[in-house]
């Protein structure tokens, strides 16, 4: 998956948790988000000195996709989204969730989904 059709996966399935989603499309979306941050927060210190407008709206419109594909992410590797209140720990929560967001997904079916790297189809909803 590259960057593009990572970004635009992540924003077509804005607020859906279910599913999987392969390493790729977590960390182009990650590093989407990084690089949004960086940009408009340089375009808000030109522009608005230090309040940071513009970097805090798009910090709000991606807060949703940044969590569900987190979510999605840890299904991949056959965990519950629930487990991303790991981050309320500090340090040790962060760390542990970084492991999981690196590791390679479940091979095959889980219980979250078919495998996005297999190129199984999708179950049909009933």
């Amino acid at each position: 998956m590259d960057f593009q059709t990572a970004v635009r996966t992540c924003f077509q399935k804005y607020a859906t948790i279910a599913g999987r989603a392969r390493r790729s499309e977590y960390w182009w979306f990650v590093l989407f988000i990084f690089a949004g941050n960086v940009v408009l927060g340089l375009v808000d210190q030109i522009v608005f000195g230090s309040a940071q407008v513009l970097s805090g709206i798009f910090g709000l419109a991606t807060l949703v996709p940044s969590v569900c594909v987190a979510g999605r992410r840890l299904h991949d590797t056959g965990r519950s989204a629930w487990w991303l209140l790991l981050i309320v720990i500090p340090l040790i929560g962060f760390l542990i969730l970084l492991w999981w967001f690196v590791q390679k997904g479940t091979d095959g079916s889980n219980e979250f989904g078919p495998d996005p790297l297999a190129g199984e189809p999708a179950p049909v909803p009933r």
